[in-house]
């Protein structure tokens, strides 16, 4: 466990005012499902907080819940959720040694007919949900971060970081390391779904290869 972080008490704080006083994932988990930091918790079904052992070697950051996700409650169980769990296996990452989470805990939609179609967090909400994330990194202090997709990158990395020009590179990221890598749902997306699969997984390969 360990004591919340110092936050500035302006109003605009997002996820930060709503941090418990003492930080175990049990109390994370709990004081995120009140959450209301951004506007997304008014048309998301629940919050879906991150899943994993305490002591992770890997924490993998996705961007957001999707419909399934949402639905749910828990990370990664939609379709680009098997297409990570593949990823792990074939580059020898244990399912055991992974805490998964998204950069921004509410799902993010727009209706289309009875559909409801994913919708990319804003900078704002992004910036409003880092609270979380921070304090999932400080308790489950991961060897290596791997960063799934663009909005991952840039709660994590910053606006000026580009996932396609540094992918699969060891950066640094505080004091742990971080691989960034295509959100496996561009796998799905992609015209070349084994090309970027293989793109995919080399990069998952290399993050295995530091932790």
């Amino acid at each position: 466990m360990g004591e919340r972080p110092t936050m500035v008490k302006d109003g605009n704080n997002g996820a930060g005012d709503f941090l418990p006083d003492v930080l175990d994932l049990a109390s994370l988990r709990a004081a995120a499902a009140r959450c209301e930091g951004c506007g997304l918790y008014r048309d998301a079904t629940q919050t879906v907080f991150g899943e994993g052992p305490r002591k992770a070697a890997f924490m993998l950051v996705g961007e957001q819940p999707g419909d399934q996700e949402d639905r749910q409650g828990h990370p990664f169980v939609g379709p680009a959720g098997r297409v990570l769990d593949r990823g792990l296996e074939e580059a020898g990452i244990a399912r055991d040694d992974v805490y998964l989470t998204n950069a921004v805990k509410h799902f993010s939609w727009v209706p289309r007919g009875k559909r409801r179609i994913h919708q990319k967090p804003t900078a704002a909400e992004i910036t409003a949900c880092r609270p979380w994330l921070e304090a999932e990194l400080a308790v489950v202090e991961p060897r290596v971060v791997v960063v799934l997709g663009a909005t991952a990158a840039r709660s994590l990395l910053g606006a000026a970081f580009r996932v396609t020009r540094h992918r699969g590179e060891v950066v640094p990221l505080g004091d742990r390391l971080a691989v960034a890598t295509i959100h496996p749902s561009a796998v799905l997306r992609a015209p070349d779904r084994e090309a970027a699969y293989a793109g995919f997984l080399s990069d998952l390969r290399a993050a295995a290869d530091v932790a």
